[in-house]
């Protein structure tokens, strides 16, 4: 039942987090290393022109055997392993009624293809979920979010190899069993669509030496379908009521001018982007991508079943990212922004934020709009937020005036969408308390409604404070986004 104000009662307010930006303690409780433990810090001066977040099988070979000088920001997160209790109850002040993290898939499986998980892991875990529920807050866990276990890499190359679904069913049987009473919605695949885009990132997938590396990751984004298929049939036969979603960077794009040439070619983006939900969604490859594929030199190999299992186990809700829309030309002209994963032509008609971002919260009603005309199912923002430098005044005091505008008018944006007629089960802004930043593995980057003492090399006191942004968002979420002034 909606509200005057658009939003159903019973959404579920909350925000996000990964735990290979959060969680921290990378070589205790039994963890084993993660991709994402290779990730180093680059300075903003250092990283240039086609700066990318992927790691080369030479430079994990140089890491492990200690001759690579670095800060490696992904292995100490913030340290949630260890402020686990402080941080909920951070947020049970704000009053979420849900909470977005990961689990860390090499803190159940250190290796990945071990045949019995960690006990220690799962059980840091249960405490965690015991702690979100004793709030009241419903945790959205994700299965997968950029952490694959780096034997998978090194072994396998990652979800290149198709025994990597086996690897990844039996880790998503065993958490599905044990929290089967303590989470009701869960996630596959954090951003699925960037297997394409950054294969080591998506999926430890190392494409250096490959042939085609389009075509491999392509391959490897075939096998987790599948595996996320096959981990939706295995949740709903543990527990029928568990709701389990696809999660996709939306990158919404749009044409320059009105010339066809200029539509068709954002049409063509908007495709790629939004293949993966059409496989996950409606359980098969559009067909639109054979072309694509033939012009590529692009050929999937598929095990007979494949097919039928994609179709019959399609995902329950479809959640996405959404932090700012691009634009595309069929002649396009020097003038370019970018973001994570994404560029594109500058929209002279919105702002943009520190890092280049352009910021368009009206794109969020038309993306919610036309998400839902596509799929006539259940969407969820699991991410949205303004990445901006925080300043602590001498009174400890933090004026996010510009994080809470960029919020208040997306949510606005939101209210409009549900006026629409979308069905919109939740929001969880990123992230909820400051973190890793994914794309730069930085710190200075910051996202969260709590500050988190700690500089881009991991210095500071790992102290948690309150934003201006914190006791704003406990506001709405009491109003269920009645106000949102300021």
């Amino acid at each position: 039942m909606k509200n005057s104000n658009g939003f159903p009662e019973g959404f579920l307010w909350g925000g996000a987090t990964a735990a290979n930006q959060f969680e921290g303690a990378y070589n205790e409780g039994g963890k084993g290393l993660s991709t994402a433990d290779m990730v180093r810090f680059i300075p903003k001066e250092e990283r240039g022109e086609g700066f990318s977040l992927d790691v080369s099988g030479k430079e994990i070979e140089a890491i492990l055997a200690g001759k690579v000088d670095a800060v490696f920001p992904k292995r100490f997160g913030v340290d949630f392993y260890h402020h686990y209790k402080e941080d909920i109850a951070l947020l049970a002040e704000m009053g979420f009624k849900v909470f977005r993290l990961s689990i860390n898939w090499a803190r159940i499986f250190p290796n990945g293809d071990d045949t019995i998980p960690n006990e220690e892991g799962l059980a840091f875990y249960d405490d965690v979920f015991d702690e979100c529920l004793k709030y009241g807050i419903e945790p959205l866990v994700t299965l997968s979010h950029y952490e694959t276990p780096l034997n998978l890499t090194l072994k396998y190359n990652g979800w290149a190899d198709r025994q990597v679904i086996d690897f990844f069913v039996q880790y998503a049987e065993t958490v599905f069993k044990r929290y089967k009473d303590k989470v009701k919605y869960w996630l596959t695949f954090n951003e699925i669509n960037i297997i394409a885009l950054s294969p080591y990132t998506g999926g430890g997938v190392l494409v250096e030496e490959a042939e085609n590396p389009m075509e491999l990751s392509y391959q490897a984004g075939h096998h987790q379908f599948v595996a996320s298929a096959l981990a939706t049939k295995i949740g709903h036969e543990i527990n029928p009521e568990l709701k389990i979603g696809c999660m996709l960077a939306r990158m919404t794009t749009y044409p320059e001018t009105n010339n066809p040439k200029d539509i068709i070619k954002a049409q063509e983006e908007n495709q790629l982007n939004l293949f993966f939900t059409d496989v996950q969604a409606r359980g098969e490859y559009p067909g639109y991508m054979d072309r694509y594929f033939n012009e590529n030199n692009i050929t999937i190999h598929k095990e007979r079943g494949d097919d039928e299992i994609l179709k019959a186990y399609p995902v329950d809700f479809i959640s996405f990212s959404y932090y700012m829309s691009s634009t595309t030309s069929s002649n396009p002209s020097e003038d370019q922004v970018s973001g994570n994963f994404m560029g594109g032509i500058k929209n002279t008609y919105l702002e943009t934020s520190d890092w280049g971002w352009q910021i368009d919260p009206i794109g969020l009603r038309w993306t919610l709009n036309d998400f839902y005309d596509r799929y006539q199912l259940p969407l969820f923002i699991v991410e949205n937020g303004l990445g901006a430098y925080d300043k602590v005044e001498e009174d400890g005091s933090i004026h996010d005036d510009y994080r809470i505008d960029y919020l208040q008018k997306h949510i606005e944006q939101m209210k409009e969408a549900v006026l629409d007629g979308v069905d919109l089960m939740g929001y969880t802004s990123w992230g909820a308390i400051d973190l890793v930043s994914a794309s730069t593995s930085e710190m200075s980057k910051r996202y969260g409604y709590v500050y988190v003492d700690q500089d881009d090399e991991g210095k500071g006191t790992l102290e948690r404070s309150r934003k201006d942004s914190f006791f704003w968002y406990k506001k709405v979420i009491e109003t269920n986004g009645m106000d949102l002034s300021k």
